[in-house]
C-alpha cells in the first residue's frame, strides 16, 4: 500500500485503531487551541503569558494547516472535500490566525474550530446521533418560510408599537425617536425587558402592559411551527428506514441502501 491509501486511512476513516487515535488527538488539539483563545482574552493572563499563548496558537494554526493541505492531496475527489460542510469549517478554522497578521481581532474567531468536533460522531460511532441531528436540521429548514412570515409579522408589529408608544411618551419619557421605541417595543415584547426605557404616563403603562402579554404568546408560535415540523421529519424518516436489524448486536432502523450496521460495523444480511 502507497503511502497515500495508508494516510487516508488514518486521517479518513476511524474504523482502525490508528484512524481512530488520529482523531481522538485531533480532537483534543482543537479543545486546547480554542481553551487558549479564551485565556489569551482575560486581560491580566494577556499581559503575563501573551507571548506564549501566540506561540501556541501559531503552533495549532500550523498543524491544522498542514492537517488541511494534507487533506485535499490525498482525498480522490478534493472539489468534493473543500466544498463540504466540514472541508469549509476546516478552511474557516486556520483563516483568523493569518488574518490577524493584518488585522487585529480576527484570531479570537479561532473558536469556530469547535464545530469540528462534530467529528466525534464518527470517532465514537453516534451515528443515530447525528441521524436526529439531520431530521432536526431537515424540520429547521421545512419551517424557514413561516418562521420567516413570522420574523416580519413581528418586525411590521413593532415597527407600529414603537412608533405609538413615541406618540404616547415622546421624548420626555426616553424615547427620543422611532428607532428608539421600536428597540423598547422589541425588548418589551420578547419579554427581556431591559429597563433601560420605561413609559411613564398611565396610557403609555396599559400600552405596555398589553405588549408583555401579547409577548408570552408570541414566544409560543415558533416553538410550535419548529416542533410541528420535527414531528413531520421524523415521520418521513421512519418511513424512509427499512427496519432491517443487525444480526450482531440488534441494532434497528437502517437506512434502505444500507451495507454495515451503523453500531457494530457488522456486514447486513440482504
Amino acid at each position: 500500500m502507497s503511502w497515500k491509501p495508508r494516510l487516508r486511512r488514518i486521517i479518513f476513516e476511524s474504523d482502525t485503531p490508528s484512524g481512530k487515535a488520529f482523531d481522538v488527538i485531533l480532537i483534543w488539539a482543537i479543545v486546547a487551541s480554542i481553551l487558549i483563545v479564551l485565556l489569551d482574552s482575560v486581560e491580566h493572563l494577556h499581559s503575563k503569558y501573551g507571548l506564549l499563548f501566540k506561540w501556541l496558537e501559531w503552533g495549532f494554526t500550523i498543524l491544522f494547516t498542514i492537517e488541511y493541505l494534507l487533506r485535499i492531496i490525498i482525498t480522490p475527489k478534493p472539489k468534493s472535500y473543500t466544498l463540504s460542510f466540514l472541508g469549509i469549517i476546516d478552511l474557516i478554522s486556520i483563516l483568523p490566525t493569518y488574518m490577524s497578521i493584518f488585522i487585529g481581532g480576527p484570531q479570537y474567531l479561532i473558536v469556530i474550530r469547535g464545530l469540528r468536533i462534530l467529528r466525534v460522531f464518527r470517532v465514537l460511532k453516534l451515528y443515530h446521533y447525528s441521524r436526529d441531528g439531520v431530521i432536526m436540521l431537515r424540520a429547521l429548514i421545512e419551517s424557514s418560510r413561516k418562521i420567516s412570515v413570522f420574523i416580519l409579522s413581528i418586525v411590521i408589529l413593532v415597527t407600529i408599537l414603537g412608533s405609538l408608544m413615541y406618540v404616547i411618551e415622546g421624548a420626555d419619557s426616553g424615547f427620543k425617536d422611532i428607532p428608539n421605541s421600536i428597540y423598547w417595543a422589541i425588548v418589551t415584547l420578547s419579554t427581556v425587558g431591559y429597563g433601560d426605557i420605561s413609559p411613564e404616563t398611565p396610557l403609555g403603562k396599559m400600552l405596555a402592559s398589553l405588549i408583555m402579554l401579547l409577548g408570552y404568546g408570541i414566544i409560543a408560535v415558533p416553538t410550535g411551527i419548529v416542533t410541528s415540523e420535527f414531528v413531520h421529519a421524523r415521520k418521513n424518516q421512519k418511513s424512509e428506514d427499512s427496519g432491517v436489524k443487525c444480526e450482531n448486536c440488534g441494532a434497528e432502523q437502517h437506512p434502505d441502501k444500507a451495507v454495515h450496521c451503523y453500531n457494530c460495523g457488522r456486514r447486513l444480511s440482504s
